[in-house]
């Protein structure tokens, strides 16, 4: 399918984007520096954009099956984060583009007591402020009426090789046998794939674990 990735730079956009091109499918790379970009191949077009413009992402989304985010602030960034979000969902909704798929957080997601995991007691306080942003994200983007999923992390992402081996949920915290809760960047990028591939997420939040 067409595919147009914003944040094929960082360290999980990189990983989606090897995934998307190891599976066929015909990708647009939108980013902030294409000399950044290390693959070349035919059908993976490079291009300069920025996501706090919406007419840019429009451009880019315009004619694409899907468009998948991410877009990764950094610690102090939570207010960008928002106004990205915006331009997101403004911009899939002007090119009509089929779906939108966003890389989010884990701190929304549900522990077994019930609270969210960025409430509950251990949870780095540095890191509340861009979990509670991935939190206000989320909310608009299911609020927007465009086509979307939302794909949560576990609670750590780890550099971990891809092993295909993870479990799959959706609104509560994965955790193993020892109440780990973790995934490699290269799983994660998998399973987001896997979600392009066979949807099963449509106007609905996923998460993986091991």
């Amino acid at each position: 399918m067409k595919v147009a990735i914003f944040g094929a730079t960082g360290a999980i956009g990189k990983m989606i984007l090897w995934e998307l091109m190891d599976r066929g499918h015909e990708v647009t790379a939108v980013v902030r520096d294409p000399s950044k970009v290390e693959m070349v191949h035919e059908r993976l077009r490079v291009e300069q954009g920025d996501l706090l413009n919406p007419d840019q992402v429009a451009d880019f989304a315009a004619g694409q099956e899907v468009v998948v985010s991410a877009y990764g602030p950094k610690f102090g960034g939570e207010e960008e984060m928002l106004e990205v979000t915006r331009s997101l969902i403004e911009g899939v909704r002007r090119a009509k583009a089929g779906r939108l798929v966003v890389v989010g957080g884990a701190g929304s997601l549900l522990t077994d007591s019930g609270d969210m995991l960025m409430d509950t007691p251990g949870f780095p306080e540095e890191v509340k402020p861009l979990a509670k942003a991935h939190a206000e994200a989320y909310d608009l983007i299911e609020a927007s009426g465009i086509h979307w999923t939302y794909m949560s992390p576990a609670a750590t992402i780890t550099t971990g090789r891809r092993t295909g081996q993870f479990r799959v949920g959706m609104n509560r915290v994965i955790t193993d046998d020892i109440g780990e809760s973790s995934i490699s960047v290269g799983d994660f990028a998998a399973a987001l794939v896997d979600e392009l591939d066979d949807p099963q997420f449509i106007q609905a939040r996923f998460t993986v674990g091991y």
